[in-house]
């Protein structure tokens, strides 16, 4: 019998990367699937791909407007939901002489207000002893050259997890956040990266990760839905998939 047989969720930034595997793994294993994305031509590209067990929603996370009508969708379609993923996110390489306020204000709409705001308006349809996952980065803690902002929003959104896992208690919905380091997707991570800054960034990647390669996206999606599903006694925590990168792991 397959795995999440009758099982309904929704994952914001769900039409590429580890929110597509995420998606795949769960439509795999009998799930009906909500997923959303900003690009017009992803949203269709991704239909195409996962088929009609998906329904994938033109959202963007940073709009208030569209998460409210994403609710509505989901209400519509699914009236409860068992689990959340909250993937959308953006990152922009910025050293902080070069931060300006539009590109300031444009990671912490989508990384933080969206994040948050999506929360409010889904967990009121997710059913008793259904999961949030959050998707975060290696960067919400410590520094990096070029990701001040970055990591800032992302050390909120790990704060905002540990808020909700509180808050949620009383539903018995469970709330955690995947970690990832380096991750082998279509934009590695960082939007606006020529080819050649993209191939660099990837070299760079594999030197500084103790396990000397970049994860997969399929290696995430496992993270997350262990977190959603297997790990049914665990909440607020933060599980770290990036080779051992963040660990004080030093590779021989």
């Amino acid at each position: 019998m397959k795995k999440y047989i009758a099982k309904k969720a929704v994952i914001t930034g769900g039409t590429h990367g580890i929110g597509l595997a995420t998606a795949k793994a769960l439509l795999e294993e009998g799930a009906e699937v909500i997923i959303t994305g900003r690009n017009a031509r992803n949203v269709e590209e991704a239909q195409r791909e996962l088929g009609n067990r998906a329904h994938v929603v033109q959202s963007d996370v940073s709009s208030l407007k569209d998460i409210q009508d994403l609710g509505n969708i989901v209400q519509e379609r699914f009236s409860q939901i068992d689990f959340v993923h909250v993937n959308a996110g953006i990152a922009l390489l910025e050293p902080y002489h070069e931060v300006t306020e539009e590109s300031y204000d444009k990671t912490f709409m989508v990384n933080t207000k969206g994040a948050f705001f999506t929360v409010q308006r889904l967990a009121p349809l997710i059913r008793d002893g259904g999961s949030i996952v959050f998707t975060s980065s290696i960067a919400d803690e410590g520094g990096s050259l070029g990701m001040s902002v970055y990591g800032a929003s992302k050390a909120a959104l790990r704060s905002f997890a540990s808020g909700f896992a509180a808050e949620l208690l009383p539903k018995g919905i469970r709330v955690n956040v995947v970690s990832p380091g380096f991750i082998k997707t279509p934009t590695m991570g960082v939007a606006g990266l020529s080819e050649t800054e993209r191939t660099a960034f990837e070299v760079m990647g594999d030197a500084v990760t103790p396990m000397k390669r970049h994860g997969s996206s399929d290696e995430v999606a496992k993270a997350v839905l262990f977190l959603a599903f297997d790990a049914t006694f665990t909440t607020g925590i933060k599980l770290a998939v990036d080779g051992g990168l963040g660990q004080g792991i030093v590779s021989p």
